[in-house]
């Protein structure tokens, strides 16, 4: 970690030992939206399905998925939870001031009504997976399940929001605790790479986590910043017009992962990281992607990463130098965006109603 590059390992795993291109830990849940304590929508929610939203289009391999529900789970979705015989499926509320404040989640004080049991060491299959994404969202992801997830993964990717989040015994509002204080501190040096949001962040010792993991501050409006021992970088944003902020860094994390799996340089992961969490904040709910996007993604991701092809593929290979054609990929994304996205927030299937609320029902959101 203390160098301008550096490689994860030097040997393939065999084949017969991999599970997929990644294994993804946290889990769904419901997600119930107020304004102004009125009920405005309902969706779809949890860091598994805006991952999915991102890594299933664009990765180059499969992802294996693990996530719990109740049986009151009420959406199809593409990788089937383990339903929890004890628990409901976690449920969230957000509520949206007409004036945002200050403090964690600024735009929106965010409350757990109840959460699913925790995932399990057990849960998780003894495959070999080249990366580990542990994306917990409401305490599902116990210290030993991350060190399990380690055990298994050539390199980890990890949220620290489910590291460090706590709920208020009597309403379930969310707070924070400082990671050196839990329980999962003393993994942090056997992770890859630990992304946290601007709000988060002053509850990390980055000074010290910067020594032994890269860390990824994901700043809204202005893009993000990439920590090293030796080095930092900030990344320039996307400009977006925010509807619905739920998710956007779900959507930068999956954008991040799915760059590197490529053989993207950090800071060229982290530029589609912020592309993705652009187009996210733009739309309510779980965002719809345009299928051209996506596929105008790949190919290029495919054209980039054509230089790591070969019967043992070294993706995730780490640079932490842009790459002499960053300015390239990002006026890429930009026109991508252009001819193809949703940057200015709208798409058809959204208008504006009576009550001058959005209204939208794709499946796995409605939106009153």
């Amino acid at each position: 970690m203390g160098r301008e590059e550096d490689t994860m390992e030097d040997h393939c795993l065999p084949k017969s030992s991999m599970a997929g291109g990644g294994l993804i830990v946290g889990n769904y849940c419901h997600d119930v939206l107020f304004r102004d304590g009125v009920v405005v929508g309902e969706g779809l929610g949890g860091a598994a399905s805006f991952l999915s939203n991102v890594l299933d289009p664009l990765s180059s391999n499969p992802s294996l998925y693990i996530s719990k529900v109740g049986p009151d789970f009420s959406y199809s979705v593409s990788h089937a939870p383990i339903t929890s015989t004890t628990s409901q499926t976690t449920l969230f509320h957000a509520h949206f001031p007409s004036t945002p404040g200050g403090g964690y989640h600024g735009d929106r004080v965010l409350h757990c009504i109840r959460n699913c049991e925790p995932i399990l060491p057990s849960d998780i299959p003894s495959y070999k997976f080249e990366f580990g994404l542990a994306a917990g969202v409401a305490g599902e992801i116990l210290p030993e399940t991350l060190a399990r997830m380690l055990d298994l993964c050539r390199v980890m990717f990890v949220d620290v929001q489910g590291l460090i989040r706590i709920f208020d015994s009597e309403d379930g509002t969310v707070g924070l605790i400082p990671l050196r204080s839990t329980a999962f501190s003393e993994l942090i040096p056997r992770i890859g790479f630990l992304k946290a949001s601007a709000e988060e962040a002053p509850f990390l010792d980055l000074e010290e986590l910067r020594k032994v993991c890269c860390v990824i501050v994901t700043e809204g409006k202005n893009g993000c910043s990439v920590y090293w021992n030796d080095g930092e970088v900030n990344v320039a944003p996307f400009p977006a017009v925010q509807i619905d902020p739920t998710g956007a860094g779900d959507s930068f994390l999956g954008g991040f992962v799915v760059g590197l799996s490529w053989g993207l340089a950090v800071p060229d992961a982290a530029l589609l990281g912020n592309f993705f969490g652009a187009l996210t904040v733009g739309q309510i709910g779980i965002p719809k992607f345009e299928l051209s996007l996506l596929k105008a993604v790949r190919q290029e991701l495919e054209r980039r990463g054509t230089q790591y092809s070969g019967q043992c593929q070294r993706k995730l290979s780490v640079s932490y130098q842009k790459s002499v054609s960053h300015k390239d990929f990002q006026e890429f994304l930009f026109r991508t965006a252009e001819l193809y996205g949703s940057s200015d927030g709208t798409r058809e299937s959204i208008h504006i109603g009576d009550n001058g609320l959005c209204e939208v029902d794709e499946g796995h959101s409605k939106i009153l």
